[in-house]
């Protein structure tokens, strides 16, 4: 069964290649969704697929890349929304 995940990731997560190496995860799991840097310095994931998929990817998503230094990480289901691939979204364009 697929389900939707809001994930909110705190931390020092951004300018440390956190996106890419989150899209390069999703994409090996075979997690759907997008992934954008907030103004606050948090990152926010919307990720879908099965449950075990979900799993392996919140692991990554709580280590993050080498130089990250993940906080703390908030997770709420959420409605489907049938994401077709991990998009990494750039604000401002």
């Amino acid at each position: 069964m697929i389900k939707h995940i809001d994930i909110v990731v705190k931390g020092k997560v951004q300018g440390v290649h956190y996106r890419a190496s989150t899209k390069a995860v999703a994409d090996q799991l075979g997690v759907k969704g997008c992934i954008q840097n907030e103004p606050n310095g948090d990152v926010l994931i919307a990720a879908e697929g099965d449950n075990v998929s979900l799993e392996m990817f919140l692991d990554w998503c709580n280590e993050g890349p080498q130089d990250a230094g993940v906080t703390s990480v908030e997770t709420n289901e959420g409605e489907l929304k049938n994401y077709r691939n991990f998009e990494i979204v750039k604000k401002g364009l």
